[in-house]
């Protein structure tokens, strides 16, 4: 079994959120915190996966200039209008 050593403010909190009626008991509120950091992993992954095509993209010459903010929109609206149809 692992130990888990908390300071005063993070025992505070695991009591607080268990007296909230958020969990049942410290167990549950670990665990809670440990689906979180899983889920952020995953971004995190996901989001250097598309850093890395991105790049992948830029080397290879695959982009698209724009000279202001209103022509980049304009070419998400029509996509978006794309989609749709």
């Amino acid at each position: 079994m692992t130990t888990i050593r908390l300071n005063a403010a993070e025992e505070a909190f695991i009591e607080q959120q268990i007296k909230a009626g958020y969990y049942d008991n410290a167990n549950d509120v670990v665990q809670a915190a440990l689906e979180l950091l899983r889920e952020r992993e995953a971004k995190i992954v996901k989001l250097r996966a598309l850093i890395q095509e991105g790049q992948h993209d830029i080397e290879t010459g695959r982009l698209v200039s724009f000279d202001s903010a209103e022509e980049l929109t304009a070419l998400i609206l029509q996509a978006a209008a794309e989609t749709d149809n």
